[in-house]
């Protein structure tokens, strides 16, 4: 019970530093901040129970990987918004996924989206149904990458 009661503490006090962050230590921000808190601090207790610690030394790793795909995803959509001339043949393309844990499966499929025209649209046992803007394009070699580097945060073999 002393384990769990640390890391509940260690969870709140992360998620204090990081309203306060976010929010320049306005007061006034806890009438929504509070209750904010508090229902992390519950999902954070409900999901203990299943959770699979991250490798520091893989999320150190993903988040360059993280920003990167980030930008290059916005610079990508902004362009086809902009620039109607770049291809746009929207489909579903089927991935088969290789991940096991929740966790590592969890972080691949949020992070899906990061990808340049791509968006998780369904999971279906263990193939994901990727809607992409261009479905002509070879997505599964970035797919394929995106799932390596999950599975390292979580120490997963593929």
């Amino acid at each position: 019970m002393r384990h769990v009661s640390s890391t509940l503490w260690v969870a709140a006090v992360a998620l204090v530093l990081l309203w306060l962050l976010l929010t320049d230590l306005s007061p006034s921000s806890w009438l929504l901040g509070a209750p904010a808190v508090a229902a992390a601090l519950w999902a954070v207790h409900r999901l203990r129970r299943e959770a699979q610690v991250p490798s520091f030394i893989g999320l150190l790793r993903f988040t360059p990987f993280f920003l990167r795909e980030s930008l290059r995803g916005g610079l990508d959509v902004a362009g086809r918004i902009l620039r109607p001339q770049m291809p746009l043949n929207p489909g579903f393309r089927r991935y088969p996924m290789r991940l096991r844990g929740r966790p590592a499966r969890l972080l691949f499929l949020n992070s899906v989206s990061l990808l340049p025209g791509t968006l998780s649209a369904d999971l279906d046992g263990d193939v994901l149904q990727v809607h992409a803007l261009d479905s002509t394009a070879d997505i599964d070699a970035e797919l394929r990458a995106l799932e390596a580097k999950s599975a390292r945060v979580y120490r997963e073999e593929l």
